[in-house]
């Protein structure tokens, strides 16, 4: 953007600056002064006692003295003027925690796997409290999602898969995530792996959530939803059949709180997991996608719990 003469003027006088062209032109009488009548030209020089050359002073020349302003606060006033912000000094990035747990098993989806000791399970449960008959409990597959948003649609997919079921050796705690958009096919593909006809699903609120958000990325991914001819139990409707009124909700952390008498601590609350985990795609740090997993494995195993103590009280 240019600049008109008098706006440069006026800059240069207000940050101190002279107008070097007002004092040439307020210098000619003065100079005129000094001239010779006859011949028009200038007296000579002052010199030193050795005849050198000095400088000319501002009593010899007619120019009032004054010290020239300093450059750096010429510059910082101009600054002011013309509204030029001063860049901020760039902090140096501190080291970030980028550890995540688990094995890679296809770029951008990682797979973490235990095992988790608990006492002996039946064979058979009692499906009464779900209206059902016998349930085989080495058939349930319990799961949870942990997703971008509530609002679900096209626009939420979930970024991470948690599943639980009986084994020999106790509770097998499966988590799949992703650390990275690209990975979302390769982990639907296996947790569809994980599932056969004879599988029973079981979760919390999973019938009006989780499951027709998994449907919608299944459809995205131009794949069959594997979970669509598998039954499906949702302890969210028995246990507020048998605990509403008792509680002041039946969210699952209260289920947990005044039934299971399991106390989170240092939990992560869902409604912070999207943006743990989008900060991890970013280039952040993975503590809280760490603890979004912890969350989630402790859904999975509470469903596992909840289920039998449903399952007794038919």
């Amino acid at each position: 953007m240019s600049l008109s003469l008098a706006k440069l003027q006026q800059l240069k006088r207000q940050t101190g600056q002279r107008d070097t062209t007002a004092v040439r032109m307020a210098n000619v009488p003065a100079l005129a002064a000094h001239m010779h009548p006859s011949t028009g030209a200038m007296p000579a020089p002052c010199t030193g006692t050795h005849g050198a050359t000095g400088p000319m002073s501002a009593r010899d020349n007619g120019m009032p003295g004054a010290t020239s302003p300093d450059p750096q606060a010429s510059l910082d006033r101009l600054r002011q003027l013309l509204r030029v912000r001063t860049p901020r000094p760039v902090r140096p990035q501190a080291h970030l925690d980028r550890e995540v747990p688990g094995t890679e098993i296809a770029p951008g989806v990682r797979l973490v796997e235990r095992i988790q000791r608990c006492g002996q399970t039946p064979d058979w449960l009692d499906g009464t409290f779900d209206r059902k008959d016998l349930l085989r409990s080495r058939d349930l597959l319990f799961f949870d999602t942990e997703t971008t948003g509530l609002a679900g649609g096209t626009g939420t997919r979930a970024f991470m898969i948690g599943a639980a079921d009986w084994v020999d050796d106790g509770l097998r705690v499966r988590q799949l995530y992703l650390t990275a958009m690209a990975g979302e096919a390769a982990m639907l593909d296996a947790f569809a792996g994980w599932l056969n006809p004879a599988t029973i699903l079981v979760s919390y609120n999973g019938k009006c959530y989780d499951a027709p958000l998994l449907a919608t990325r299944y459809r995205l991914a131009r794949r069959t939803n594997p979970l669509a001819a598998l039954a499906h139990v949702d302890l969210l409707f028995p246990s507020r059949r048998r605990w509403r009124g008792i509680w002041e909700n039946c969210r699952l952390a209260t289920i947990e709180r005044e039934v299971l008498r399991v106390v989170r601590e240092d939990d992560l609350p869902g409604a912070e997991a999207p943006a743990a985990w989008l900060e991890y795609l970013r280039g952040g740090s993975a503590n809280n996608l760490r603890r979004v997993a912890a969350h989630n494995h402790q859904d999975v195993v509470s469903l596992s719990r909840l289920v039998g103590v449903l399952a007794q009280a038919a």
